[in-house]
C-alpha cells in the first residue's frame, strides 16, 4: 500500500510541473504542434512515466498513477473555477495580436509569434491579409482567434440605432 502511495505523490508532483513547464514554456505550444512538439510531447510522457509509477511497473500502478492524473485535473479545475485569480495564473490571459489591421509588434514578440505564422492563421481563417482583420486574439487555449473587417461590417449592417442613440441587434 506504501508503494501506491508514493506512485500519488509522484504522480501528483508531475502533474504540477507539467502545469509549470506548459505555462512558462508558451501557451502557443498547445494547439501549434509541429512535428518537434509531437516529439516533445512523446519523448516527456516516456520521461515522466518512471518518474511516476518508479520501479513498479505493473498495471495496478499504471492505474494508480492515471487515476491520480484524472483526480488531479478534476481538482485543479474546481479549484480555478472557484479562485478566478488561480485561473489568470495558471491559464494567463487573451492577447490582441491585430486590432483594426495593426500588428501589435510587442505582443507577438512575447508570445514569440513570426509574421509568417500570423499570416498563416489569418488565410486559415480566410480572410485576405492581416490589413483586413479587424480582431486577432491568442486566446487562453493557444488557438488564435480572427475577426475579419468583412464580419464585423456585416454585423453593423444587421444593427440599427434606437430613437436613443444606441445600437440595437435586429
Amino acid at each position: 500500500m506504501n508503494n501506491y502511495f508514493e506512485i500519488v505523490l509522484r504522480s501528483g508532483a508531475v502533474y504540477l510541473f507539467m502545469i509549470f513547464a506548459i505555462r512558462l514554456f508558451g501557451k502557443k505550444e498547445l494547439s501549434q504542434l509541429n512535428i518537434t512538439d509531437l516529439i516533445l510531447i512523446l519523448l516527456i510522457s516516456n520521461s515522466v512515466q518512471n518518474a511516476m509509477v518508479g520501479p513498479d511497473n505493473s498495471l495496478q500502478g499504471g492505474l494508480v498513477a492515471a487515476f491520480c492524473l484524472f483526480t488531479f485535473n478534476f481538482i485543479i479545475k474546481k479549484v480555478v473555477y472557484k479562485f478566478p485569480a488561480l485561473e489568470k495564473a495558471i491559464e494567463g490571459e487573451a492577447v490582441i495580436l491585430v486590432y483594426k489591421g495593426v500588428v501589435n509588434k510587442i505582443n507577438l514578440k512575447n508570445e514569440y509569434i513570426d509574421m509568417q505564422e500570423l499570416e498563416e492563421v489569418v488565410r486559415e481563417h480566410g480572410v485576405n491579409g492581416v490589413v483586413n482583420v479587424a480582431l486577432a486574439v491568442l486566446e487562453r487555449d493557444g488557438n488564435i482567434s480572427v475577426v475579419s473587417n468583412e464580419l464585423v461590417a456585416q454585423s453593423m449592417h444587421k444593427r440599427k440605432p434606437s430613437r436613443h442613440g444606441k445600437w440595437r441587434n435586429y
